[in-house]
């Protein structure tokens, strides 16, 4: 049967699932409660529940559920770009792309392996792809929920056309929050930042956390491996761990904005804190038959948690 086969029938923690529209929906699930929610459409998870069965992902009440637009909400999946070009869509095609299941993934690191259910999805570009980006690529994401629901995605991009190409990316990570006045990050002290609200101004991080009073879109350059994101209102922390993505955004689109989104509440931006793992300032340069891998993993964990037990290890050299 190969290696599909032990995907798909991964003990009984993977359920297979249409949406309304006939796209497949795979629902991950870990022994102790938690689960997550994948689509093919954008190879997006759409959901990610602790033991609880409580959402920890915001997902806007106006979200467009209907291809070939992306849902306001999730880990929508930014590549081959974050942000605006001339030649390609905002945040670039694969989120908006039907993925395959990867009928024949190479073998990861035991770690990443062992113990979880899991999915295997891969994304090659199409005819209509090659026109505005034309670039011939292999893009596997492997979606895991661990055995004490923590949430791991793990992308891996080869080069399978003749000459380099490079490209931007980002987990656009919806996180849900009590409310955006109550919530902290921690880990991005003394950070240079791009301000995009400011014509992409280089800007120095001064406090000991970043709070939110207003509008905030920036990337932060060279961030740690860890940080934390700490939600005062609900008592818990997200702690979010990468490799291979120097960069984290951060955004909230405030009152103003937010009022401009038709698929986003007017109000929603209290409930909602995009904290993305991301390559956006120095491009991936890819030359033919490279690859390159980027590792995502949010856990959540009490309040109680300091972030002096991150390993705040540097991700740039």
């Amino acid at each position: 049967m190969g290696h599909s086969a032990a995907v798909w029938d991964y003990r009984a923690a993977i359920e297979v699932t249409r949406d309304w529209n006939g796209i497949v929906q795979v629902v991950l699930r870990s022994p102790q409660g938690a689960s997550a929610r994948v689509s093919l459409h954008g190879g997006q998870v759409m959901s990610w529940k602790n033991n609880q069965g409580e959402e920890l992902l915001f997902t806007s009440s106006k979200a467009i559920f209907k291809p070939p637009k992306s849902m306001r909400g999730g880990i929508p999946i930014c590549f081959p770009q974050f942000g605006n070009l001339a030649s390609l869509e905002q945040h670039g095609f694969a989120r908006n792309k039907i993925w395959a299941v990867d009928e024949n993934p190479p073998p990861l690191h035991p770690n990443d392996s062992d113990g979880k259910s899991f999915i295997d999805l891969i994304l090659r570009p199409s005819a209509e792809d090659l026109k505005c980006w034309p670039h011939s690529f292999e893009f596997r994401l492997r979606i895991s929920l661990t055995t004490d629901g923590s949430l791991l995605l793990i992308s891996r991009i080869r080069n399978v056309d003749g000459k380099p190409f490079s490209f931007s990316f980002a987990y656009h990570t919806y996180l849900s929050v009590s409310d955006i006045s109550e919530v902290r990050i921690e880990g991005l002290e003394t950070l240079d930042y791009l301000d995009n609200l400011c014509q992409r101004e280089l800007c120095t991080e001064q406090g000991d956390a970043l709070t939110f009073e207003s509008e905030v879109d920036r990337a932060y350059l060279c961030c740690t491996n860890a940080i934390a994101v700490i939600d005062h209102g609900k008592k818990r922390t997200f702690v979010i761990q990468k490799e291979g993505l120097p960069d984290v955004v951060v955004w909230n689109p405030w009152d103003r904005k937010s009022k401009s989104m038709l698929d986003f509440g007017d109000e929603e931006y209290k409930q909602m804190l995009c904290v993305d793992g991301a390559a956006v300032e120095k491009p991936v340069l890819l030359r033919p038959g490279e690859e390159w891998t980027a590792r995502l993993e949010l856990s959540v964990v009490p309040s109680s948690f300091c972030s002096d037990n991150l390993d705040m290890q540097k991700t740039c050299f």
